[in-house]
């Protein structure tokens, strides 16, 4: 039997999100709440099944929903997480867990401590790429690791497909590629390595105090290796371009266009790495939501916890901080 899924916030992800779990099987959207009229209208011509909720108050208590998807502003999701928690519903959040350090981890600790079913949506975490990399380095098939670079690029910031959302995205509160984008490189990068210390960082912001960063440079330990990482706004011609490369004594993976993945040995010539028909996006997706399903029947996933999510968290907020 599919799983009710409430969903808070109807932005772009929202509805991504709707839409995948529409073609999934496993999930049913039984309500869906944005304070947007606009959104709330849209929702009702595209998908007239789907109850449009009052109030995410209203939405969490609906008995139909099993699970709370949030997909709102960050300063909005410990609230709504909490009223989850509180109505003994899962959570599945985006990332970051909140603007503020300490409130993420007073709710880290609680999810810990009282074992609530709750995750953070990193695609990455159940990426079929991302899984191949992980056993790759676990076997050893690239030798010791020497280092690992990430880059990320932007024609500008927001992007243009995140127009809806550019009152937050676009300034240093809430918003920034850092938080939106390298966030998700620095969870790969934790999860396939190891804690991860910052040794050098500077953040680059334009002159008015508010909007997000333009430029970031680090270097950076995982596991004690060493990593580099750059991004940049305004540097491409293309929406955004991006990689994860991993370089050892025998090879090196290279995790690029977010889902993609090639492999190479020694100073060979980049293979692509062919995971089957459809695109290494939609696959990463649905295997994203297969994880969910897993949360939610009780049984163990590879999603990404709170703690994992705070930690990510605090590397960022560092990160960001290094002017």
């Amino acid at each position: 039997m599919a799983h009710g899924i409430g969903i808070i916030g109807l932005g772009v992800m929202g509805d991504r999100m709707l839409n995948t779990m529409n073609a999934h099987g496993e999930h049913r959207v039984v309500a869906a709440w944005d304070p947007s009229a606009g959104a709330m209208a849209r929702l009702r011509g595209r998908y007239p099944a789907i109850q449009p909720a009052a109030s995410a108050e209203a939405l969490i208590a609906d008995p139909e929903v099993r699970c709370v998807y949030i997909a709102s502003p960050p300063a909005s999701h410990l609230d709504h997480a909490g009223l989850a928690f509180a109505a003994h519903k899962a959570v599945f959040t985006e990332k970051p867990l909140a603007i503020d350090l300490s409130a993420a981890t007073a709710v880290t600790e609680r999810v810990e401590r009282e074992n609530l079913a709750a995750a953070i949506n990193f695609p990455f975490a159940s990426a079929p790429a991302v899984r191949v990399i992980v056993e790759a380095l676990e076997v050893g098939e690239l030798g010791p690791i020497e280092r690992v670079e990430i880059s990320t690029a932007f024609a500008k910031w927001p992007r243009d497909w995140q127009a809806p959302a550019s009152s937050w995205l676009a300034l240093r509160k809430q918003g920034g590629f850092t938080r939106e984008v390298m966030s998700h490189f620095l969870f790969l990068t934790r999860r396939a390595l190891g804690p991860i210390e910052i040794e050098r960082a500077h953040a680059e912001y334009p002159l008015d105090g508010r909007t997000a960063e333009t430029a970031l440079s680090a270097t950076l330990r995982a596991g004690g290796v060493p990593v580099t990482l750059a991004g940049s706004v305004g540097t491409t011609a293309v929406i955004d371009e991006n990689s994860w490369i991993a370089y050892g004594e025998k090879g090196a993976l290279r995790l690029h266009n977010w889902y993609s993945l090639s492999r190479r040995q020694g100073e060979g010539a980049w293979e692509h790495v062919d995971f089957g028909p459809g695109t290494d996006r939609e696959r990463s997706y649905m295997a994203q939501l297969d994880s969910l399903t897993m949360m939610l029947d009780g049984k163990p996933h590879p999603l990404a916890t709170f703690r994992e999510g705070l930690e990510v968290q605090t590397v960022v907020e560092r990160l960001l901080a290094s002017e």
